[in-house]
């Protein structure tokens, strides 16, 4: 019986051995040639290639894998947290200070993170982040970036799950991707702290945030108690001159018709202008109807695109003119322990703090 082999002075080769000795095995043997054939193809257009545009491919694509790669690990990297919450802003050296703090490393040691989670300070941190957004974002250190898109990360993650004021997000998504487009396509031109490929991911990571939140929707929920429309008309107004953005209240009266009726008094939104705005302001943009009355929702509306509007926050960082400490004041501790939330030498403390608006922080560090 024949029986095919392998041959040690040809390896590679199969055989076959017949009365007339051994023999080739044709249809292996042209199968191997063909494979050869194949491979020798390939390295000539490897090694013949003018343009390189194989080796080129394979860079691309090293790149790729390296880039998402460095940015899954900015991303995943925790958080730089330090044990203090305050931190000393001091603008000039002196014999007892020596360098200046800047605005990455008060926005690492202030605890951002835990600020997010207090209903009162959510706004006024999302505030902040978008005035950095807007002019500051090229001041930030690697690792204040990282921290940066860190608590933004968390930010829009606890949004979609309690969709809590979703518009405030938005915004502040809108004008981050504007600016990191400005600066992507003047790369050079500015000062832009790390690869620009790092910077192009975070780009894309920001416009899916933004598709994820377009795509929200808010789910009705099942109540067979006291809701909403079943408290007296009274009660539905105090709770609609309670709101210090006329956003808010078009967006309740969207809720109910009755919500709708009481959200269209011109009584409530002449309050709204006259908190915002002073008198000199009104003159400047009447808007009369044809009866003659003053149109006090489109006026709020027009003065918002000339004026800036009063920020109201429930909490903030407070500054200690007497130690020149930035900190954040805990009022549980406060009263409790008679603690300040930084360590304070005054004799007074609480005379000597300021709140915080969140263009003061960002003037704080403009050298």
């Amino acid at each position: 019986m024949p029986f095919l082999g392998q041959d040690w002075r040809s390896p590679g080769w199969s055989w076959i051995k017949t009365e007339d000795g051994w023999k080739r095995c044709e249809s292996c043997s042209q199968k191997l040639e063909r494979e050869n054939n194949h491979c020798n193809i390939n390295h000539s257009i490897i090694l013949n290639s003018e343009d390189g545009e194989i080796f080129n491919n394979e860079e691309r694509e090293y790149a790729s894998k390296k880039r998402k790669k460095d940015h899954f690990r900015n991303d995943t990297n925790t958080q730089s947290f330090y044990r203090e919450k305050w931190i000393y802003v001091h603008k000039e050296s002196t014999k007892e200070r020596h360098g200046y703090c800047t605005l990455g490393e008060a926005f690492n040691r202030l605890d951002f993170s835990s600020a997010i989670q207090d209903i009162r300070r959510f706004n006024y941190v999302v505030k902040l982040l978008q005035l950095i957004a807007k002019s500051q974002l090229t001041s930030l250190s690697g690792v204040a970036q990282k921290n940066y898109f860190n608590i933004l990360d968390k930010i829009v993650q606890k949004v979609l799950d309690d969709h809590h004021n979703p518009r405030l997000i938005k915004d502040l998504l809108q004008d981050l991707s504007s600016t990191l487009c400005i600066l992507i396509r003047g790369v050079g031109k500015s000062v832009l702290v790390g690869n620009i490929n790092i910077w192009i991911c975070r780009l894309e990571t920001i416009l899916a945030w933004q598709q994820q939140l377009q795509d929200l929707q808010m789910t009705k929920q099942v109540n067979n108690g006291l809701t909403l429309s079943d408290l007296p008309l009274h009660m539905l107004n105090n709770i609609l001159y309670r709101f210090s953005d006329g956003w808010d209240i078009i967006t309740l009266g969207q809720v109910t018709p009755t919500l709708y009726m009481l959200s269209e008094d011109r009584q409530l939104w002449k309050k709204l202008c006259q908190y915002h705005f002073a008198e000199k302001q009104f003159c400047r943009h009447l808007i009369l109807s044809e009866k003659g009355h003053i149109e006090w929702k489109l006026m709020y509306f027009a003065l918002r695109k000339h004026y800036p509007a009063k920020e109201q926050y429930g909490d903030t960082l407070h500054f200690c003119r007497h130690c020149s400490i930035l900190f954040w004041k805990d009022y549980h501790l406060a009263l409790l322990f008679k603690d300040s939330g930084h360590p304070c030498t005054a004799a007074d403390p609480d005379s000597c703090f300021t709140p915080v608006s969140p263009q003061h922080f960002i003037d704080l560090f403009k050298f």
